[in-house]
């Protein structure tokens, strides 16, 4: 198989793109990683796959189409794995134009440059091709407690900038299959966590602030609940996808591990009391800081992944407690990976705790 890979230097495609060239017998002769390289995207993310003969690199824009008529031709690409998108709410709620553009109109440039390749692929490839879109939970809207968790049947009621456009870009893919018969699926996935994290998001944020000596910022209450999955869980659910999934369905990805963002807080302040004490002795907890909740937050999200489990098999490896004790060790690990990010590229002034 040749695969494109869009988005492939963001957090959950550089852990794909990972997973996928160092596994026992991958199946793969080539993986191109189309990125645009905005402040997200960081080649840091491979740079121990550079001299992986199979692995190449390009920096791009999804929405140009000349671009990636071009690297399918060129490659002979045989799937795709979409995960060009901006994704970060605070940014959506700051300024939705962006979103609109990379994660609706990106997407429908990258399928009508795709479609047009795919169609003229020989009979024998034509059918074997896959276009799988890399989508997120928030576009189901927000949950009660006493809700039971979205499935694949949920209507979508996004509450933000983000989620719209995600919502959006969904339909477009869903239209593609059913119009034209172009051989698309989707992934629906719950709040992810990991290496590689940017370090604007929760739990990268808490990790990296609680070792420098800042605030912990937790929104409201701290009471919002999100089902956490590790990152390498959701990589090996949508290659499983790509290979197993029926043409034209949606699968949803969730990690069994709902949790308030407060209890996520207090729980990374205790590994790392355990493990990178501070030089006062006093607990990393006592930097918890409570702020204005952001508008419009969603309260709960939950994820119902019993038809990926059922129809292809998939379960997570990480429970939450080895999932975020990996991840506490890896950033305790990788701290110049980090430092690089904080002073040369990331620009955000006021940090959030969002999802």
């Amino acid at each position: 198989m040749n695969l494109l890979v869009t988005g492939g230097c963001g957090f959950i495609g550089s852990n794909f793109i990972r997973q996928r060239l160092t596994e026992a017998g991958s199946p793969l002769r080539r993986l191109v990683n189309l990125d645009v390289l905005t402040y997200a995207g960081n080649p840091a993310n491979l740079a121990d796959l550079a001299g992986d003969p199979r692995y190449v690199f390009v920096q791009g824009d999804i929405g140009d189409e000349a671009l990636v008529s071009r690297l399918l031709a060129e490659h002979q690409i045989d799937a795709i794995a979409n995960f060009a998108a901006e994704s970060h709410v605070d940014r959506s709620i700051d300024s939705p134009e962006p979103f609109i553009q990379t994660n609706v109109v990106g997407t429908l440039r990258l399928l009508n440059a795709t479609r047009r390749y795919w169609a003229a692929l020989p009979a024998e490839r034509k059918v074997g091709f896959r276009f799988l879109h890399v989508s997120t939970d928030e576009v189901y809207g927000t949950l009660h407690a006493g809700d039971a968790p979205w499935n694949e049947e949920c209507p979508y009621e996004p509450n933000s900038p983000y989620a719209a456009s995600k919502a959006s870009s969904d339909h477009l893919v869903r239209s593609f299959q059913h119009t034209y018969g172009f051989p698309t699926l989707t992934t629906n996935c719950s709040n992810n966590y990991g290496p590689y994290h940017f370090p604007e998001k929760l739990i990268p944020l808490v990790i990296l602030n609680a070792l420098e000596g800042k605030p912990l910022p937790v929104y409201g209450d701290g009471q919002q609940i999100r089902d956490w999955l590790y990152v390498e869980d959701h990589a090996a659910a949508i290659w499983l996808v790509i290979q197993k999934g029926r043409v034209g369905e949606t699968y949803n990805v969730g990690g069994l591990n709902e949790r308030p963002n407060l209890e996520i807080v207090r729980r990374i302040c205790s590994l790392l009391d355990a493990k990178s004490p501070r030089a006062d002795g006093k607990p990393y907890a006592d930097q918890i800081t409570f702020v204005a909740d952001r508008p419009g937050h969603d309260r709960r999200y939950a994820i119902d992944s019993s038809k990926l489990r059922r129809e292809l098999g998939w379960v997570p490896r990480e429970n939450f407690d080895t999932g975020i004790e990996k991840t506490v060790n890896w950033y305790l690990n990788h701290r110049a990976w980090a430092a690089d990010i904080t002073q040369r590229r990331y620009q955000r002034q006021r940090l959030g705790t969002g999802t």
